[in-house]
């Protein structure tokens, strides 16, 4: 049962398979093209719905690419069943009329579709595969046809800096429920392209830009792996003496910057538990413990659910418990999830006293 201080998860990232068709630049994933025999099997896979049940969190079905588990609609359906919301992330490559059909019949309420420029040549480099691109759009008009809710995803780094205003003017033109801009961590193979991570001025500036389309009210807007998003809002509202509310700044009001351990896990295909996809600070695994006692007892969790245990400027900052830090990207930095978020410009009021 669960402590009933400890919140319950709002999300969980499940990483259902490590394989992919495609092999992009970005990812934290390693490139396989077929499931590997050690992944979660569909047995698994529904007892740890069982164990979400009490929480009853978002689940995100995502991976490499589910679309390559031949039972990633029986899971789907299994954990709808149970009363949970189910979506699914995936490239957008594989979907076909059969499987939009099938993804609809199993229970899952959004899609969310990785666009990571506004033109084939920028998205098809990111992606790996001449073609990409066209074939995305392809599974976007498939999801449409079938009356289905999808969102895009975007991953921001020097390569398509330029180019988000498009993506944005994309996302609008498809239709899109949403479009959710992920900030490069670099993990997995995005090490590989650390020096195409945006330098912190450009963070503030692509943000306080996300910010001003925020208030055009045209798309549903989400930052991710951008903690510095919930202090520049606060710091824009408070200049325009706007009241933050989830009527004056939709659903990202509500919430904070790094929910990694606090209301946000991410599993792997093989069933450890992380902060997130991007922080490999490994909290448990649910083939030896339930997920509740992972979830509630795990030391790397309680250390980022308590703000006082931050360090540098992250502890000193009067938005650490808005913002928090990307714990990921400290990590990559300097092996320490508590250190201070090393992109981050703000100098908070009591450094700037002292």
């Amino acid at each position: 049962m669960k402590e009933h201080n400890v919140r319950p998860p709002r999300l969980v990232a499940w990483e259902l398979t490590n394989a992919c068709n495609l092999a992009c630049i970005h990812c934290r994933a390693s490139a396989i093209k077929e499931p590997l025999p050690d992944e979660l099997s569909t047995d698994e896979a529904k007892h740890f719905v069982d164990e979400l049940v009490e929480y009853k969190p978002i689940i995100i079905l995502t991976g490499g690419e589910p679309l390559l588990r031949a039972d990633v609609y029986e899971i789907a359906h299994y954990a709808t069943g149970r009363g949970l919301r189910v979506v699914l992330a995936t490239n957008g490559t594989l979907l076909t009329s059969d499987i939009a059909r099938k993804l609809k019949g199993s229970g899952i309420q959004r899609l969310s579709v990785s666009i990571d420029g506004a033109n084939a040549k920028t998205h098809d480099n990111f992606r790996g595969e001449p073609g990409a691109f066209e074939a995305a759009l392809r599974g976007i008009d498939l999801l449409k046809n079938e009356g289905m809710s999808f969102q895009i995803n975007t991953t921001i780094t020097k390569r398509n800096l330029d180019e988000i205003p498009k993506i944005y003017d994309l996302a609008l033109g498809l239709k899109a429920s949403a479009l959710h801009i992920f900030l490069l961590v670099p993990t997995g193979r995005g090490e590989e392209i650390a020096e195409d991570e945006i330098p912190p001025a450009e963070y503030e500036r692509v943000l306080n830009w996300f910010y001003d389309r925020s208030k055009d009210k045209k798309l549903q807007l989400k930052a991710t792996c951008a903690p510095h998003y919930f202090r520049i809002m606060r710091q824009r509202a408070k200049a325009e003496g706007i009241r933050i509310t989830k009527e004056t700044h939709g659903l990202e009001a509500m919430t904070k910057g790094c929910l990694g351990g606090s209301a946000f896990c991410f599993v792997s295909s093989k069933g450890d538990v992380y902060p997130c996809g991007y922080l490999p600070a490994l909290a448990g695994n649910i083939r030896a413990k339930p997920f509740s006692v992972i979830w509630e007892k795990s030391h790397v969790f309680n250390d980022l659910r308590d703000p006082d245990k931050l360090k540098g400027k992250c502890r000193d900052c009067e938005y650490r418990t808005v913002c928090g830090g990307c714990r990921a990207r400290a990590y990559a930095a300097t092996g320490d999830y508590l250190e201070e978020e090393p992109y981050c410009m703000y100098v908070p009021v009591r450094a700037m006293r002292a």
